[in-house]
């Protein structure tokens, strides 16, 4: 292996400019979602083809319906190195309201938060454009010093991943055989705390599913028809009602195929993490878990499957009162998903239930909202482990093996459509604003972020 501290030690003579490269993109006010901005996004692809040529990478902006792609390609120092493909996105997020801002949003700064904690301000210095320049720094530290890069790299860069991504599953599907590597890289998560870093091995899948319940023809009087007339915002409760027992646990026929035990030796790492019912849920004015009996709440919000109703409405539900029985009554509902559970015979299964329940006179309709099976990385893989390593040596703390409840549309996405998997690292905090208002990202997570690239690329 190449021996590191000297390619540490150039991220470290570079800090000063790599932040000046970073400067330079947070100031082109990419925002995807409008319009008025569409040539400050093509203004920002051309920036990191222009910044990734000059790194010896065959950089090219490839136009889509929407904003471009950035895609790049770099040979490694040996033949038999693996192919990873990073992917990142140069696209920010509105500003509004403007007036919440401490300061211009597109015009970055260092800032002193005292205690010698220091961040960057501004629209994407954490999501994502800090993110993304860390791991080009770290190939410009490696290039400069080493004179080559450990592992073949392709890199892609999207400008629409903050409105949806919609050119992004064309693009891929055209392109998949330029784009397959090994293992994807994806730099859009967070660390732990500031002082521990995280892989993400988990994220759960989504099923959504609308259903509306109708009974009589019209709204009816509860006076003249209430007792004898089927009253669907009941039925619909009672449905609802009977997707979880008192346990629990979700009574879809076949829900659990798929869902495996987390292993001990995950659980154990959980446990020294500080997050329990009492932490977690307090934030939020709560105090009891009120899922599956016999698993803690990081269990339960990043490996285990649930079902949640989203919304509900009926009747009437204006100012005063009008005794109704409404013709109809409509809810929504969600399914994350674990493990290998098939998003379709959720599905299924849940709307083969709602039927049985539905009386002979009333109908039940169902409009579905998407549907994507969670994506796991197996906890001993040896891309995670040796990452794992790698970042444990750069942070004061070991890093910890964590899961999303959330999901990440584009992880699937290479999934699906170029057979990889992801390794997911990341070097925001929880306290860095995306979406909001001032923005920021810390020093030290671009600085080590930087560091950690760098020893991740070696490890591979």
């Amino acid at each position: 292996m190449t021996e590191l501290s000297p390619i540490l030690a150039q991220a470290d003579s570079n800090l000063t400019a790599s932040l000046e490269r970073l400067f330079d993109l947070v100031r082109i006010p990419s925002i995807s979602t409008d319009p008025a901005y569409k040539p400050d996004c093509r203004k920002a692809a051309e920036w990191l083809v222009v910044a990734l040529s000059e790194l010896g990478f065959e950089a090219s902006l490839r136009d889509t319906p929407g904003h471009p792609m950035v895609v790049a390609h770099h040979a490694a120092g040996r033949a038999d190195a693996p192919h990873v493909l990073f992917y990142g996105h140069y696209d920010v997020q509105p500003v509004d309201p403007l007036e919440l801002w401490e300061s211009d949003p597109f015009d970055p700064k260092v800032k002193d938060l005292g205690n010698g904690r220091q961040v960057l301000t501004g629209r994407g210095t954490s999501d994502d454009k800090g993110q993304l320049m860390t791991f080009v720094e770290a190939c410009r530290a490696y290039k400069e010093t080493a004179g080559a890069l450990p592992v073949r790299i392709t890199i892609l860069f999207e400008g629409e991943e903050e409105s949806g991504s919609p050119s992004l599953k064309p693009f891929l599907e055209a392109n998949a055989d330029e784009l397959k590597a090994d293992y994807a890289l994806v730099c859009d998560t967070s660390m732990w705390d500031g002082e521990t870093p995280a892989i993400a091995a988990t994220l759960r899948g989504l099923v959504g599913e609308e259903l509306t319940v109708t009974a009589a023809d019209r709204d009816l009087h509860s006076g003249l028809f209430g007792g004898a007339a089927a009253n669907p915002i009941h039925i619909l409760a009672e449905v609802l009602a009977g997707l979880r027992d008192e346990t629990g646990r979700v009574t879809l026929d076949g829900f659990y195929d798929g869902v495996e035990e987390t292993p001990e030796s995950i659980k154990a790492s959980w446990s020294t993490l500080g997050r329990d019912a009492h932490s977690f849920l307090g934030e939020v004015g709560l105090s009891e878990p009120s899922g599956e009996k016999g698993h803690s709440v990081l269990e339960l919000t990043w490996a285990r499957p649930t079902c949640e109703v989203n919304g509900i409405w009926g009747g009437y539900t204006g100012e005063g009162f009008k005794t109704v029985i409404a013709a109809k009554a409509s809810a929504k509902v969600s399914f994350r998903l674990v493990g290998t559970q098939d998003p379709a015979k959720i599905r299924d299964s849940f709307r083969a239930y709602v039927r049985s329940r539905i009386p002979a006179d009333c109908s039940v309709a169902f409009h579905e909202h998407g549907a994507s099976p969670a994506i796991q990385l197996s906890y001993d893989s040896p891309v995670l482990t040796k990452a794992k390593s790698a970042l444990s040596d750069e942070w004061p703390k070991p890093a910890v093996v964590v899961g999303m409840g959330g999901s990440i549309p584009i992880v699937g996405d290479f999934q699906t459509y170029l057979g990889m998997d992801s390794l997911l690292v990341g070097y925001g905090l929880i306290d860095d604003r995306i979406h909001s208002p001032n923005e920021k990202y810390d020093l030290v997570s671009f600085h080590k972020g930087i560091r950690s690239w760098i020893r991740i690329l070696a490890a591979l």
